[in-house]
């Protein structure tokens, strides 16, 4: 049960989906990404409850993934409103949820980490590179492996190139606009 105030999942899923729309295939931080949101081939579960009940939700969307043909759904993203707002916290639950999946899929499917206040380990909390993987709420992504081999067999020189773009363009508009 969630606590009076708590967002509610159509809300959480609608401003997920904004975010997906407007920041990730609106920038071209993830070139990948659009097609298969287009399509309709991106699945938006809601998890919330204690880590238990994540972790649950997690493995359960893993196998419902791994049962469905690409062609119905390329990836899921599982939106967790209860997540810590610590990102440290919530990283280290994500090191659980990575080692669920593998055990659940073996090699079939990569977890992806976003969290508001996402960072990455070599730069500073400030650094708006950090925003490529900031959500409005904490998901994790459940991407098939054969998916990324595709894509980087395909173009591994336009893969290769991304985060170098991503972290140039997002310092480039923290500076146009003053803020991250």
């Amino acid at each position: 049960m969630s606590d009076e105030g708590a967002p509610e999942a159509g809300d959480v899923v609608e401003t997920v989906e904004r975010w997906l729309r407007e920041r990730i295939v609106g920038l071209g931080l993830c070139p990948y990404a659009a097609g298969p949101l287009a399509a309709g081939r991106v699945r938006l579960a809601v998890a919330p409850g204690d880590l238990e009940a994540r972790l649950t939700a997690l493995y359960v969307e893993a196998e419902r993934l791994i049962a469905t043909d690409p062609a119905a759904c390329e990836t899921v993203l599982v939106l967790l409103p209860d997540a810590p707002k610590s990102f440290s916290l919530f990283y280290d639950e994500t090191e659980l949820a990575e080692r669920l999946v593998g055990e659940a899929t073996g090699d079939s499917l990569q977890v992806v980490t976003f969290h508001p206040r996402f960072r990455f380990a070599e730069s500073s909390a400030s650094d708006p590179a950090n925003g490529v993987n900031r959500s409005p709420v904490a998901l994790w992504q459940l991407l098939r492996e054969a998916s990324v081999t595709r894509v980087v067999e395909a173009d591994p020189d336009g893969v290769d190139a991304i985060p170098g773009r991503n972290r140039d363009l997002l310092r480039r508009m923290t500076g146009e606009i003053g803020e991250s």
